[in-house]
């Protein structure tokens, strides 16, 4: 009996542990240039987050009997003035974590935000920062290298494309040692991604490419139509769900009463595993 309960409360405890969510800076002093700003609380209310100074990632890792070593970065949307945080982050990284994938989630800087401070290159320094660190601590978190992606929804999507199709070195005044990893991303996913995600040019080194739309999307369909046939013209592997109707902000497709949105998810699930990126 003794050592039931004993087992019983170690499952507990591991159960309570595994919910924590662990956040990790992308830089120990702050964003560079904007140091001093590091100690500005963030706003948060409902659905969003605002007033991000101090970028960072929050980790979900699937249970250890389920995870394959691949791992997904998510960038939540919210038109780069706010992150939709939780429909656009932790439900994506709970389905992903239910399919063994490792997921962190990015606040990055938000250039379109009031008064904000920040601009495009901020933003972009943020996620490619996000990839490097996950790379740097892969071992940490059980990581296969070559099986890191990069999620985002609408703007996030937007950010996700700036990392994945321009990963070239920068010109970082003081690099460190996590600025000396590629942030390379080896495959892609964008959800109705807005039209900045569009490159002017797809080189044969881009990723393969997962993508889902509404096509009632006025802003975020077209985006999906023409990364479609740049990643045809260049031969590169690529899947798109184009759904007729849904609009845009459908998220995990909780919220939808239709049954193509609610299980979109899946659909992602069968390309990883297709691709294999699931396989342990």
């Amino acid at each position: 009996m003794k050592k039931s309960l004993l087992l019983f409360a170690a499952l507990l405890l591991s159960s309570f542990l595994y919910a924590q969510d662990t956040v990790i800076h992308l830089w120990n002093d702050g964003a560079p240039g904007f140091e001093n700003r590091k100690d500005e609380p963030e706003q948060a209310k409902d659905y969003w987050v605002k007033n991000i100074n101090n970028p960072s990632l929050t980790v979900y890792l699937p249970p250890k009997d389920k995870a394959n070593g691949a791992a997904v970065i998510i960038c939540p949307g919210g038109g780069h003035r706010e992150l939709v945080f939780d429909a656009e982050g932790k439900d994506a990284a709970a389905y992903l974590n239910s399919i063994g994938v490792a997921a962190f989630v990015l606040k990055y800087r938000l250039f379109r935000e009031e008064n904000s401070p920040y601009n495009k290159g901020n933003t972009l320094s943020d996620g490619r920062r996000a990839m490097r660190l996950v790379r740097y601590d892969a071992a940490k978190w059980n990581i296969d290298t070559q099986r890191i992606g990069l999620m985002g929804f609408s703007a996030g999507g937007e950010l996700a494309g700036w990392v994945a199709f321009n990963s070239s070195k920068e010109n970082i005044a003081q690099p460190d040692d996590i600025d000396k990893e590629e942030c390379k991303a080896n495959f892609l996913i964008l959800i109705y991604p807005g039209p900045l995600a569009v490159p002017d040019s797809i080189s044969a080194g881009a990723p393969p490419l997962f993508m889902v739309a509404a096509n009632d999307d006025m802003c975020c369909s077209a985006p999906v139509i023409q990364l479609l046939q740049m990643y045809r013209n260049a031969k590169i592997k690529t899947e798109v769900h184009l759904y007729a109707q849904a609009g845009h902000g459908f998220n995990m497709g909780k919220r939808s009463k239709l049954q193509s949105i609610n299980t979109w998810p899946q659909r992602l699930g069968d390309w990883l595993n297709d691709s294999g990126y699931l396989k342990k």
